[in-house]
């Protein structure tokens, strides 16, 4: 295989100048063949390759910047992935400490002028809240005890929101009526289209209790945390 200056095989120049004149980039051309980007553009100046002229050029050009984006987007799916297959199975004490770290981040507390311990949880990510309702589960709260309420925009479908969220919390759990948040034409929102479903308010019933096993479990976990050595976890 012949070598051209610096070290790379005049073959990898020849690729580089075939891709630029079927209309790749030159930084995508530099990431597929692990060249640098000055390097390849050195070359494209030094053998006059251009990239090809005519109407087309544009679309030529969407369509390697748009199969640039999927690659990085399937590369960046399959590491974040692999980080959720490595979680695996997890254990009693494990779904625990997630729970009460869930509701002291996303649940309301008891403030100094304002002591109140009741337990009320509002998220609109159906996966949040199926955690919370598996923590629920898990510390015996039976979901009789549970008053859930839907809180919308009157311009979503209202109906279909509320007959996904009984679906995901169950046949045992009371629905209060829902709540529906005044529109506004000038408001210009993301969160429309059939994914949207509002948010969910769990409240629980002579929930008092509950609310201080959360509160004293998680100063537990903030004082475990304060005596962990600075070692990096992962």
């Amino acid at each position: 295989m012949a070598v051209g200056r610096r070290g790379y095989p005049r073959e990898l120049r020849e690729q580089a100048a075939a891709l630029r004149r079927s209309g790749v980039g030159r930084a995508d051309i530099a990431r597929r063949l692990g060249v640098g980007f000055s390097t390849v553009a050195r070359w494209f100046r030094e053998d006059g390759v251009a990239r090809p002229p005519g109407a087309g050029r544009l679309e030529v050009w969407r369509e390697s910047n748009r199969r640039t984006i999927e690659e990085r987007w399937a590369h960046q799916q399959a590491e974040q992935d692999a980080h959720r297959d490595a979680v695996g199975p997890l254990t009693e004490r494990e779904l625990f400490l997630v729970g009460v770290a869930l509701y002291w981040a996303e649940g309301t507390k008891s403030k100094p002028w304002r002591r109140d311990h009741a337990v009320k949880f509002v998220n609109s990510d159906p996966t949040v809240i199926r955690v919370f309702l598996a923590w629920v589960d898990l510390v015996g709260i039976p979901r009789s005890r549970l008053r859930c309420s839907i809180l919308i925009h009157e311009s979503a479908d209202v109906a279909a929101a509320e007959a996904y969220w009984r679906d995901l919390v169950g046949p045992d759990v009371v629905f209060n009526a829902t709540t529906l948040k005044r529109h506004r034409p000038t408001t210009v929102r993301k969160n429309v289209g059939p994914a949207y479903r509002g948010c969910l308010s769990i409240k629980m019933l002579q929930g008092a209790t509950t609310y201080r096993l959360v509160a004293g479990s998680w100063e537990g976990i903030v004082a475990a945390v304060a005596s962990l050595s600075r070692s990096p976890v992962v």
